[in-house]
Parts: C-alpha cells; structure tokens; sequence
C-alpha cells in the first residue's frame, strides 16, 4: 500500500476517533446534569443516601435537655436581670441573703411542694420566672402565714383584695391558703399591674407591694418636678423601696448559690401533686389514711380547709402524683360516712379542740403595783414558769404589759397545748397576736422535723428553746410560736 493511501486511512481513523471520544464526553456531561437512572440509582444505594443525609445532618440543631432541677428551670426563664448593673440597694439584700443561708434553704424546702406548678403556670402566660420566688418574700414559701395586715398565704392577700379576685373566705375554708386558688389569683392580679405601668414589671411588683395608688401618686409627684418616674427614683415607702431589691437580689443568688455559700437543694422537674375531684364532704385526716398520705402534707397541699374538712371549698383536693391513683380508687369503693370523722372540728395545725383552747386562752395585763409573784400566785402559776412563757430575763414588768397565763397542768399523753397570747402595744402600734404551742417530743424527732411540722425556721424554733441542744430526748417539752 502507498504511503499516501496509509496516510489517508490514518487520518480518517484519527477523524473518527476523535468524533467518537467527543461523543462520549457529551454523554457524561449530559447525564451528569440529568437524573440517575433507577437501574443506575439501584446499585449506588449507599453513596445516594449519604448524599442526601449530609445536608440534612448539617442543618440539624441540638435539641435543648429539658432540666432535671427545677431551680435550673426556673433560671432558664428569668427576665428581669438584664440592664441591673451595680446597685447598692440591690447589692445590700444580696449581702442579707448570703449571710443568711438557712432563709432560701428552708423556704425552699418548704417551697418544694409548690415550686414545680407556680413555675408552669407563669410560663403559660410568658412571665418572669423570678416570679416564682415572689412567695420566698412574702411567706417563706409557708401557706399558712398570716401578717399583721392581715394578709395569708404564699402570696399573703389581705381579705378585700383575696375577695376581688374571687378568693372566698368562710369559717371553713379561706382560698387565700388555696395552692392553685391564689397562685391564679396572684398572676391575675400582677399582670392587671404590669399591664396599668406600660409592661414595667418593677413597677408592678412595687404595687403589688404597696397598692397601684401609692405608685400611681409618687410617679405623678416626680412628673410634676420633672424627675425620672422609674422605680429607682420614685419616692416611695421603705419596705416598698427595699421590695424589688430584694426579690432580684435573691434572684442572682438562685442563680449562683455556691457563690454565696447557699446550699439549694434539687427539687424534681416535675409535678409534686396532682387534682383528685370529690362529690362529698369528706375529713382530711381519714383521706391521708385511705391513700397512706402523711397527714401533715397533705394539709400543707390543701391549707385552705381551716378546719380539715371538705367544707365550702372546691371539689377537689390536691394531693401527692404518687398517691393520686391509690386514692381514686379508694374513693370509688368506700361509702360517704366511712370518710366523715366524728370528732368536733378544729383548726389546721392546733392540737386543742375550741373548749380546751377557750380554758386556755387566759392573759394578764400588769396594773400598777403588780409583780411577778402576786401574778404568779394569783394565777397559780410559778413564778420561773411565768418569766419562760414570757421570755423575760428579770422581774421588772412595765403597767398596760401582757403576759402570756400558760396552763401547764395538761401536758400529759402528747397533747399539744395550744396557747392565744394576747397582742401588746409596741410604740403605739398592735403588733399582732401569736400563738405559742407546747410540743411534746416523740421517738425519732429532731429539731428539724418539728420545726418542719409547724412551718417554722428551726433558728426560731432554737430561740424559743434556748436550753435545748441538737439531740431531742422523747419526753421533752419545746415551746413553738407561730402568728395567728
């Protein structure tokens, strides 16, 4: 073959060559623009899926742990913090509270009953959570403090403004102990605040203090001077000034307990107590044993039932989540008068029926010319006796003075001997009426469970007690007061 023919043959195989691998390249672009097909697409089953997961995984947020303590919780929803900086007044309640430590620690074991419920119903509504720590302030997280004003329960209502909001108060029952009752009552009442001061919640937490008109009037004084009408420069009362520092001083101490020396105990993120319905009039005491409730908690859940009975309340008690099916079920198959007690009705919390306290609220109010033995002797009584029941160190007593008559005959068979000391006079105004009560301690008892049993601060109960050390010996008689 000529060279010229080879060269003509190898130049058209070039040609063609060169169409081919054109050809080609085409195709891969074009089906590197197009779907895989399915036969294709079925033996890259791998590579496909890991191609569609990658962004997916990228685009994928961490979902937040919902918190096991329901102190972290209640961190997690405060509100009021930002903007504080330095504030000495804020600054000075902190110093309290550090110093203080037992003051969160008791109130938040008490509180732990509660804590969980107050703090779901102020997120439903979208407000603070330092809320929640408003009852720390107002009662120590007790249900059953009372006030000279008085103003009861965790949110301490006094009767006109317990009325307006629907709390009703009988001889029976008085919803402002009612748990969820007031808790409503008091949300209803702080967000008419915020909602009267422009969404200043400082400035509702200081009328809820001290009445929106003591707020209204001072801010309308510094508008007519020109000065600011913020909370920090109204010129308001002492305890109202003193109010919203201390409850966002106790707020940054719940948000760094270690920090100042507060030891907070873990509270469950979840509900202590759930919502029994009852049709029937029924004893508190005979439900706590049906469901094997410690009675005592469960007046600390139902405090509203002054006389522990199921009179003019709602139908429904609270009780432990733990005992709640156990007691449905009870109550199902038991008849009425199976939970109905015999006995006469007495108050929550007082061991002496009305007759036995009636014998015993007996007080003296010194005339001139009295001393402690003719009292002492006029009332058969010791004249040691008498200087313990009142707390005096001497024997000199003022004229117009009260003092406390404590009958000590009955202090047999572990009765607690319930005693209405009569209300003095201090720089011309009433400082209220308490009510000392005569514990008789039993096997296991420690200063802390008694003081636990009567809502008191076991430094109180080691004031009223100055002779008693740590170890409680059954047979010992402690002293405890309380408001009335």
């Amino acid at each position: 073959m000529s060279s010229s023919i080879r060269k003509a043959i190898n130049s058209d195989a070039l040609t063609r060559l060169a169409q081919a691998i054109a050809v080609a390249v085409s195709a891969t672009l074009a089906g590197c623009s197009s779907h895989v097909p399915q036969t294709e697409a079925t033996h890259t089953p791998n590579i496909a899926a890991r191609a569609k997961q990658k962004p997916i995984w990228l685009s994928e947020k961490p979902t937040p742990q919902v918190p096991q303590d329901v102190w972290e919780r209640m961190r997690q929803g405060f509100q009021l913090q930002d903007g504080l900086g330095v504030n000495p007044r804020i600054e000075q309640q902190r110093l309290w509270f550090a110093s203080n430590p037992s003051f969160l620690e008791n109130a938040g074991e008490r509180g732990s009953l509660y804590i969980h419920y107050i703090i779901e119903r102020l997120e439903e509504r979208n407000m603070p959570l330092e809320l929640a720590l408003l009852p720390v302030i107002e009662s120590a997280y007790n249900p059953m403090a009372y006030s000279r004003a008085d103003a009861v329960g965790l949110w301490q209502f006094i009767p006109s403004t317990g009325r307006y909001y629907n709390l009703r108060q009988t001889r029976f029952y008085d919803g402002r102990r009612d748990i969820t009752a007031s808790t409503t009552a008091a949300m209803d009442y702080l967000t008419r605040l915020h909602d009267m001061f422009n969404g200043d919640w400082l400035l509702a937490l200081a009328a809820y203090n001290a009445g929106e008109g003591t707020v209204s009037r001072a801010i309308e004084r510094n508008e007519k001077l020109g000065l600011p009408t913020d909370y920090w420069n109204l010129p308001l009362p002492a305890e109202t000034q003193a109010y919203v520092p201390k409850l966002l001083a106790l707020s940054q101490v719940v948000l760094a307990p270690e920090a100042y020396g507060v030891n907070l105990n873990p509270i469950a993120n979840e509900p202590y107590f759930q919502v029994v319905e009852i049709n029937q009039r029924m004893d508190l005491s005979k439900v706590a044993a049906v469901a094997n409730i410690d009675e005592d908690e469960l007046f600390q859940l139902n405090p509203a039932f002054k006389q522990r009975t199921t009179i003019d309340g709602p139908q429904h008690l609270l009780v432990p989540t733990s005992k709640a099916q156990l007691l449905t079920a009870s109550l199902s198959t038991m008849r009425p008068e199976e939970l109905i007690s015999t006995r006469q009705l007495k108050p929550v919390f007082e061991g002496a029926d009305d007759n036995e306290i009636a014998r015993l609220k007996r007080a003296y109010r010194v005339k001139r010319g009295d001393n402690l033995g003719t009292i002492a002797k006029a009332n058969k009584v010791d004249v040691k006796d008498l200087q313990r029941w009142n707390k005096l160190t001497g024997k000199d007593l003022k004229v117009g003075q009260t003092l406390v008559m404590q009958d000590n005959t009955k202090r047999s068979g572990g009765r607690i001997n319930t005693v209405v000391a009569a209300s003095g006079k201090s720089k011309g105004k009433d400082t209220g009426k308490t009510q000392q009560t005569q514990y008789k301690v039993k096997q296991g008892d420690s200063l802390y469970m008694v003081a636990k049993r009567f809502n008191v601060e076991m430094q109180h109960l080691k004031r009223w007690n100055p002779r008693v050390g740590q170890a409680l010996k059954p047979g010992q008689m402690l002293t405890v007061s309380s408001p009335r």
